[in-house]
């Protein structure tokens, strides 16, 4: 970041997002388990057809959650209580003092795993990495083909992270279930192979879209410009 490197002091709203984008998270998971989108299309066209398409129940699933941060764990929490198995890749281990605060029972306790185990063995995946050059594109082709088939994915985290291209072809091999988005790879514009497959379920980068989350971000801004102007230094800096 330009700011950054010039020494101008940089400040976001972290933690404050983190349960609106995990509730996010979990809606289009169970939305895409059940492919939500085509019943609901049905119906608003006048047919009704309860019985098609048959989804998947998530209970007793392996949920790979990639990037164990505040929003992670959140999504960890949230999932555990729908009958999710858990596990996780990260960097280094979340701490166990972290992992306590989700107040999990022995077996639901999420565990870490290689990049490779959670591209082998979870039935769906949720990501939840930060974008950096690193982390663009981190997911494409060879990714999608290491993972199980049949698997589901989540993206709330951000659009570059996700080759669409590959996305898209793993949808049309059925190597990938479905999918549920709240990013893109060029916001706004959505791939047409996305907006057309009736086995992705689509938001408009909503993750944060609540009257309550967007109060506490506002409030955690003027927070920092308050504490900039008095003491000099930030309350989130974003870091270097």
């Amino acid at each position: 970041m330009t700011q950054l490197n010039q020494g101008i002091q940089v400040s976001n709203t972290p933690s404050v997002v983190n349960d609106a984008t995990a509730d996010t998270a979990m809606l289009l998971l169970l939305a895409a388990l059940r492919r939500a989108w085509i019943p609901q299309r049905s119906l608003r066209q006048g047919f009704w057809d309860a019985n098609r398409p048959l989804g998947r129940d998530c209970r007793g699933m392996l949920l790979g959650i990639l990037g164990m941060g505040g929003i992670g764990l959140a999504v960890a929490r949230r999932a555990a209580g729908f009958g999710f198995r858990l596990q996780y890749h990260n960097r280094s281990p979340a701490r166990n003092s972290d992992i306590d605060v989700l107040d999990l029972s022995p077996e639901q306790r999420p565990k870490f795993v290689s990049l490779e185990e959670l591209f082998r063995a979870s039935d769906a995946i949720s990501i939840h990495l930060p974008l950096y050059p690193e982390t663009t594109g981190f997911i494409g082709y060879e990714e999608i083909k290491k993972m199980k088939d049949g698997v589901v994915i989540v993206n709330t985290a951000r659009g570059s992270i996700l080759n669409e291209d590959a996305l898209v072809e793993g949808l049309k091999s059925g190597k990938v279930w479905s999918a549920g988005l709240d990013v893109f790879e060029n916001e706004p514009l959505v791939h047409e192979g996305l907006r057309q497959n009736e086995n992705v379920v689509l938001f408009p980068h909503i993750g944060t879209a609540t009257i309550d989350t967007r109060h506490r971000m506002e409030k955690l801004m003027l927070d920092n410009v308050h504490s900039a102007l008095k003491l000099g230094r930030l309350l989130t800096p974003v870091p270097q």
